[in-house]
């Protein structure tokens, strides 16, 4: 036995001996004095992060009874390398299994990551798919398909209603329907995947395949790296057929109502043009991260004579050529827009109004995701699961440490880029703190740009730049607040989202969204992220301020990784678990 195994294996001994001797003082001492310890459900019945000694003492105290952990053991080999040894484990408790990753720094913990994987006597099962019993009435699978088509939601109502069937929405369907939850996901397009084919037509996911496979059912080795939106599209209907996945589409959700004393949800829906009320336990926001689009309010905007819109509501280039284009924003919306209508010869003008980071897509590939996410890991042994628990196995409060170098040798490698891009009078960051895009988009959700192509045309001045706020609109034009006058037969305001307790607000009440406060954000107290710190992302895939209310969402990655937190998370309460919730989110509103 190697010393480094005999290293971990004494550590998780200890550890187990003071967790069953109940004895917290131990458990915690067991920790460095800097140090985390992320939990993903199995201790919190929550996402949670707690800090250094006092935090996991803290942690324990509140939970070691209810939970009653055991059975600790490495998995594999364990690793050691510039003085940190590291580890996977395995783990149970008194109602589950998990799995985790352990940092040492000598014979201490300097982080470690619990997560909870299955239900004992709730684990997920391959289907049977036919009855191997003959009986008068045996329906066949087709015919049990088409009897809960016809029922839920009318005859048999869902524990749990999804509004959004975007990615995350279809994901988290996904692992419900595998759970034995009844749910039902419901949507305003009229076919699964409408939401990425119904975008601007140049849309492509700037993430590799590696990184944005849905549970269950990977891409298939022939998938392009960068996936087009219409290819998307018709996957996210497929997968919502194959998967089995309840759907409703051509469904307007126009209130829902929490009752207190029933503890469930009505919510009223318009569907196929028929009015029907549900009445889940458990509501799941999963209207995408970024919320409501932010459509701002300018004077002028009645006078305009040409068109305006949202990017979210941008149908494409095709219309627009030779006419001048004004696109209020610099961040990924606003540059793929510029770039398509560049490419169909309209005259187009960016309005930067803050400063931007952007990173080519080949450095982001190969410095920021290769060790992880790319066709080189994959040969290395790194599954995408293995992937997602590296990264999360990474406290937020100092994963900015690890993403600066990477950010470092990105510049390094594209200086004469950069040095275009800013001659060009572009204003460029790399974030607050240098740790560039990931922590931005984790901090904020906004101020980036993978750049594919557009950032060149900034930097060549075939896409015009402007700097500043807009001040008004005239019938024929954009005016800044420095009096800078941009003629304009479209106006794209690719001015971003909103926190998505705009939602609440808009479909339950004000007083709701209010009492669940903002998603999204750490709390970093760095631009539009201001504190107080809170170490994971704001209400997202956790119990909420408001009882059986839940949030869903983020990219691909996060839609695959966190939807089975969530699912548990459900399934436990549909089958009757106690699941008290440790450090339930505070409420924050601005950012």
């Amino acid at each position: 036995m190697t010393q480094t195994r005999q290293r971990v294996e004494a550590w998780l001994g200890e550890f187990e001996s003071a967790l069953r001797d109940r004895d917290v003082e131990r458990a915690a001492g067991l920790f460095d004095v800097d140090s985390f310890w992320r939990d993903l459900v199995a201790f919190s019945w929550n996402i949670t992060t707690v800090e250094g000694r006092d935090g996991v003492t803290d942690l324990l105290k509140a939970r070691l009874d209810d939970v009653d952990p055991a059975g600790f053991a490495l998995t594999e080999e364990p690793a050691e390398a510039d003085g940190v040894t590291e580890a996977w484990i395995s783990f149970e408790t008194g109602v589950g299994r998990g799995i985790g990753h352990l940092r040492l720094r000598g014979d201490r913990a300097w982080t470690l990551l619990t997560t909870l994987r299955e239900l004992k006597g709730f684990e997920e099962r391959r289907p049977q798919g036919v009855e191997h019993q003959l009986s008068k009435g045996r329906r066949t699978w087709k015919e049990l398909r088409e009897a809960e088509q016809r029922e839920l939601g009318y005859e048999r109502q869902p524990y749990v209603v999804v509004i959004g069937g975007g990615q995350a929405g279809i994901a988290l369907g996904a692992r419900l329907r595998q759970l034995g939850v009844p749910a039902l996901v419901l949507d305003r397009h009229e076919r699964p995947g409408d939401q990425w084919r119904k975008r601007y037509k140049s849309l492509c996911l700037h993430d590799p395949v590696w990184y944005d496979h849905l549970p269950y059912l990977p891409f298939p080795t022939n998938w392009p790296v960068f996936a087009p939106k219409d290819k998307i599209g018709d996957w996210l209907e497929m997968y919502t057929r194959v998967m089995e996945v309840p759907y409703w589409a051509s469904t307007e959700v126009r209130s829902a109502r929490f009752d207190a004393a029933e503890h469930r949800w009505s919510v009223t829906v318009e569907h196929d043009g028929e009015p029907v009320e549900l009445r889940p336990t458990h509501l799941v926001f999963a209207t995408g991260m970024s919320g409501k689009p932010n459509y701002p309010s300018l004077p002028g905007q009645d006078v305009f004579r040409g068109e305006q819109h949202h990017s979210s509501q941008h149908p494409g280039p095709e219309a627009y050529e030779g006419k001048r284009v004004v696109v209020v924003g610099s961040n990924n919306s606003a540059f793929d827009i510029c770039g398509a209508l560049w490419e169909h010869d309209a005259d187009v003008t960016m309005v930067q109004r803050s400063s931007t980071h952007i990173v080519k897509s080949a450095s982001l590939m190969e410095i920021g995701l290769g060790s992880l996410y790319s066709e080189r890991a994959v040969a290395n042994g790194i599954t995408t699961d293995r992937a997602d628990m590296i990264f999360a196995s990474l406290p937020y409060r100092i994963m900015h440490e690890f993403q600066i170098p990477l950010y470092q040798r990105m510049a390094e490698r594209d200086a004469d880029f950069y040095a275009r891009l800013e001659k060009a009078g572009f204003a460029h960051d790399w974030g607050d703190d240098g740790s560039g895009l990931f922590m931005k988009y984790l901090r904020r959700g906004s101020g980036y740009y993978i750049d594919v192509g557009a950032a060149d045309l900034v930097a060549d001045g075939r896409i015009k730049l402007a700097h500043g706020q807009v001040d008004h609109l005239t019938e024929d034009a954009v005016v800044l607040a420095d009096g800078t006058t941009l003629p304009a037969d479209l106006v794209v305001y690719a001015t971003g989202y909103g926190s998505m307790n705009g939602w609440v607000a808009d479909i339950v009440d004000r007083e709701t969204a209010d009492r669940v406060g903002k998603v999204w954000g750490l709390g970093s107290d760095t631009t539009k992220d201001p504190g107080p710190w809170e170490g994971e992302q704001r209400n997202m895939w956790k119990p909420t301020r408001q009882e059986n209310l839940w949030f869903h969402g983020g990219n691909l990655h996060q839609s695959r990784h966190y939807s089975l937190y969530l699912a548990l998370q459900l399934k436990a309460r549909y089958e009757g678990l106690p699941t008290p919730v440790y450090h339930l989110q505070e409420v924050h509103h601005t950012g």
